[in-house]
C-alpha cells in the first residue's frame, strides 16, 4: 500500500494551530438542510410523541435547534431506551434511520417502554457531510465531563436526569470510504500524526462495549440485520476496523474511555451500529432499514430479557 500524499491543510509532524483550524472551517460547504430533512420530519411526528428542544448550538452565522423525541404517555414504572443518530453528521443512514424508526416503528413499543430518540445530534455536520463539529472536534470522542463539544454536552444534560433507569441505548453509525479518503488523513494531520491506512469493511458490524460485553444481545441484532443488509467479513487478521472479530460482525471498545456516545447511559445493553452506505451491494434505503432492524432487534431483545 503506498504513502498516503500529505494532508491538503497544515504541516505533516505538527499538530493544528488557530490558523489551520480556520482555513480548514473556512473549506467546508452546506450540502443539505437540517430544516428540511430533520427539523420539518420531528415536527410531522409532534401529533404522535412528545417533542422538545434540548440545546442550540451557534456557530455564527448557524444556528441550530437539537431536538429530542420522547414517547407520549412516559411512564414512570418502565424503562428507557436511547436512540441516537447523526452523532457523526455525515453517517446519514444514522439520521434518518432514525427518524424511519419513529415514523414506521416506535408505536409498536408503547405501553412496553420508554423511547428517547436523538435522531440528529450533529446537525452543522449534517449539512456539511462532516464528521467534526465546527471546531474541527469528534463529537464521538466527546462524550465526557466538560466536553470540549457542545453537541456532546447537550446529550449529557439531556439524559443526566434518567441515569439509573435506561435499560438500553443503540447509538447509529455509518463506515464510509471517506474514513478512509478524508476522515482519518484529517485527524492525523489536526493531531500531527502519521496517517495509517485502514481497510474499510465491507457490510453491517456492531461495537460493543469491552467493560460490559453482551454478546448474546449483540448477536440478535446481528441475525436481525441480516435479513436486510450483508454483515462485514473479518479481515485477513480477524479483526474489523483494527480490532478483533469477537464473532461475525461484532467487535468491541471500551466505550466510556473513549468518550463515545454509546458508553453514557450505563444501560445494562448498550451497541453501536455500523453500516456501510458505499457497498454496490447495499441501496441508501437498505441502509436505514438496517439501523431501523437494528434499533427494533435491540429493544426486542432488552424487553425479553429476565431482570
Amino acid at each position: 500500500m503506498s504513502a498516503p500524499a500529505p494532508y491538503p491543510i497544515g504541516t505533516p509532524g505538527v499538530a493544528w494551530g488557530a490558523a489551520e483550524r480556520a482555513l480548514w472551517l473556512s473549506r467546508q460547504v452546506r450540502h443539505r438542510s437540517y430544516n428540511d430533512d430533520v427539523v420539518k420530519a420531528v415536527e410531522r411526528l409532534a401529533d404522535r410523541f412528545d417533542v422538545e428542544v434540548y440545546g442550540h448550538l451557534d456557530y455564527p452565522p448557524d444556528h441550530y435547534r437539537l431536538f429530542a423525541v420522547r414517547s407520549r404517555g412516559w411512564r414512570d414504572d418502565l424503562p428507557v431506551a436511547l436512540v441516537t443518530g447523526g452523532v457523526h453528521g455525515y453517517e446519514t443512514s444514522g439520521v434518518h434511520g432514525a427518524l424511519q424508526f419513529l415514523e414506521r416503528r416506535a408505536a409498536d413499543y408503547a405501553n412496553k417502554i420508554n423511547l428517547l430518540v436523538a435522531p440528529c445530534v450533529s446537525p452543522w455536520a449534517y449539512e456539511r457531510i462532516h464528521r467534526w463539529n465546527a471546531n474541527a472536534i469528534d463529537p464521538n470522542r466527546s462524550f465526557r465531563e466538560n466536553s470540549p463539544a457542545e453537541e456532546s454536552a447537550a446529550l449529557l444534560r439531556l439524559i443526566a436526569p434518567l441515569r439509573g433507569r435506561f435499560l438500553l441505548h443503540i447509538d447509529l453509525h455509518e463506515t464510509t470510504d471517506t474514513d478512509e479518503s478524508e476522515f482519518r488523513p484529517a485527524l492525523a494531520a489536526r493531531d500531527g500524526k502519521a496517517s495509517e491506512p485502514e481497510l474499510i469493511p465491507d457490510g453491517f458490524y456492531l461495537v460493543d462495549d469491552t467493560e460490559n460485553p453482551q454478546p448474546a444481545f449483540q448477536q440478535a441484532i446481528i441475525e436481525a440485520v441480516s435479513k436486510v443488509t450483508h454483515i462485514a467479513p473479518a479481515d485477513e487478521k480477524g479483526q474489523i476496523i483494527g480490532s478483533d472479530v469477537v464473532a461475525p460482525g461484532i467487535i468491541r471498545y471500551a466505550m466510556r474511555q473513549l468518550g463515545l456516545c454509546a458508553g453514557i447511559t450505563g444501560a445494562r445493553y448498550t451497541t453501536t451500529t455500523e453500516v456501510y452506505p458505499d457497498s454496490p451491494r447495499a441501496t441508501p434505503q437498505q441502509c436505514n432499514d438496517a439501523q431501523v432492524a437494528a434499533a427494533c432487534a435491540a429493544i426486542e431483545f432488552a424487553l425479553m430479557a429476565p431482570r
